[in-house]
């Protein structure tokens, strides 16, 4: 019990000098500090409450006597009080410092001081004057707040009353009042738990939605303003930190990634409209890279002439290569990092495949290590020196056969080594399944026993699901590029068509 007092005596000077930090709360940094420090804060009150609790309002001026000061500047400062579990608790521990029978003059005006304090909490969030407080420390003047926010509201709910009018008060389709997206972005910035909120709000929406449908994950992404509000660096490092949780939990699963993908180029797109130049050093959005790799892998595949695309991969595999195995300039995070940086393009990384078997020359190394280094990330240098080699012979068969008048599905698998007992869930596998596709789908021959081929791939149901991600992300990037022929786009789409009756 004493070493708890001795600690809440530390920790009530570390706070008293935060708050006094925190008065100018005006400056990015103090805010950024504020948001940093809030949960450690609020159990610091927590703390502080379960001692007060215990005690006469005269011990607790003995015990603490800037105890008054300390619970002011927390309870003006607009950035804590946002949070309604701070409210919360300040509320409790000014409660303490009331006399229910004061004895003077002194314990009056503290009484007084307490229920002006409680009156500030209580009014802050309401509309009336001193919402002024908190929606300036938001970055916005009251004549421009709630001018705004009205609109907000009346337009809102005329539009509600209006649908429901048509639908029959079906409240299923009900409209939520509405925020402009500056008001969102400062939301998000000063109060990381609605952050989370929206984030976890749209990892529902995809768990519940039909797997491998990028259009409607597309859809999601925008309608959740996440792409338009992570042009801000802090959202965005959020979000992407969250992102890479998920990534994590689920072992690499592919639709996570293509997810990332997808979130990636609705940000980018936000990016774009926002602002023709970053207003922020790209350094802020991806702090663990280096900027040359960052910048060559922004590029839009769109933006780059289709004959440059195969030297464009070859510089970005020349880029990583170092990062991942170079010990000396390797990136901070190590190769995972690179790997999480580089999925986030699925433009650049999904077309590496395409690229190999599109070309009749000897397969670039620099390509078959990044194509290796993309299906499998963890492993050693050695290891992908065999994947490399495994694949670049598999690519040998499939050129072979391109050739070839006369094609069987049995002898597309044999060649490609689909026919052993090896782990089919294996990357090493995975690789060569999604070369196979790619044959189908290009190769001359491929279209006729493209079924064929499938049928025999997809033995189970987990890769029955991943072929179908694989061409729902094909026809996806495909015409995002406009670099689809007509014949392979339509194989595309019946065979997808096809699997999703399946399952």
């Amino acid at each position: 019990m004493a070493q708890e007092s001795v600690d809440l005596s530390c920790d009530y000077q570390f706070w008293m000098q935060k708050l006094s930090v925190w008065d100018q709360a005006s400056t990015l940094g103090t805010q950024q500090d504020t948001c940093v420090h809030l949960a450690r804060f609020q159990e610091f009150l927590r703390k502080m409450y379960e001692a007060l609790k215990e005690m006469d309002s005269n011990t607790i001026f003995e015990r603490f006597p800037t105890i008054d000061q300390l619970l002011a500047k927390a309870c003006w400062n607009p950035f804590i009080l946002a949070y309604d579990e701070s409210q919360k608790i300040l509320i409790w521990c000014l409660c303490c410092l009331i006399n229910k029978e004061p004895q003077n003059s002194r314990q009056s005006k503290l009484n007084s001081w307490v229920q002006g304090v409680l009156s500030h909490i209580l009014s802050a969030l309401r509309f009336d004057k001193e919402v002024a407080l908190f929606t300036q420390g938001l970055g916005y003047a009251p004549i421009d707040y709630y001018p705004g926010l009205l609109k907000n509201m009346v337009l809102s709910l005329a539009s509600e009353l209006r649908e429901n009018h048509l639908n029959g008060f079906n409240t299923q389709r009900r409209k939520k009042i509405s925020l402009p997206m500056s008001a969102v972005v400062c939301l998000w910035l000063r109060h990381l738990p609605s952050l989370e909120k929206a984030m976890l709000h749209l990892f529902e929406k995809l768990i519940s939605s039909e797997r491998n449908c990028l259009r409607r994950i597309e859809c999601f992404i925008k309608d959740s303003s996440l792409p338009q509000a992570a042009c801000h660096p802090a959202i965005f490092r959020v979000v992407d930190e969250m992102f890479r949780c998920a990534l994590l939990e689920t072992d690499g699963a592919p639709e996570i990634i293509a997810t990332i993908q997808v979130f990636m180029q609705c940000f980018l797109e936000a990016l774009e409209k926002e602002n023709k130049q970053l207003r922020f050093a790209l350094k802020t959005y991806f702090p663990y890279t280096s900027p040359s790799l960052a910048m060559v892998l922004l590029q839009d595949p769109q933006d780059v002439p289709r004959g440059c695309w195969l030297q464009t991969l070859k510089h970005i595999s020349e880029l990583l290569r170092e990062a991942v195995e170079d010990q000396t300039h390797g990136s901070r995070g190590g190769p995972l990092e690179s790997w999480f940086l580089f999925i986030h393009f699925g433009g650049w990384a999904e077309m590496v495949a395409e690229q190999l078997l599109r070309s009749a020359a000897e397969p670039p190394a620099a390509l078959l290590w990044l194509l290796a280094f993309y299906y499998s990330p963890h492993d050693g240098r050695q290891q992908r020196a065999q994947t490399m080699v495994q694949v670049k012979a598999v690519l040998g068969h499939l050129l072979a056969m391109s050739r070839s008048s006369s094609l069987s599905a049995r002898d597309l698998q044999t060649a490609a080594g689909q026919d052993t007992e090896t782990d089919p869930r294996a990357p090493a596998q995975q690789l060569i399944r999604h070369l196979l596709l790619n044959f189908v789908l290009w190769a001359p021959g491929g279209h006729t026993i493209a079924r064929d081929v499938i049928t025999l791939m997809a033995h189970t149901a987990e890769i029955t699901h991943e072929i179908i991600g694989f061409l729902d992300q094909t026809l996806y990037r495909w015409d995002r590029l406009g670099i689809e022929s007509p014949r392979s786009g339509k194989l595309a789409r019946e065979l997808l068509k096809e699997l999703r009756t399946q399952v």
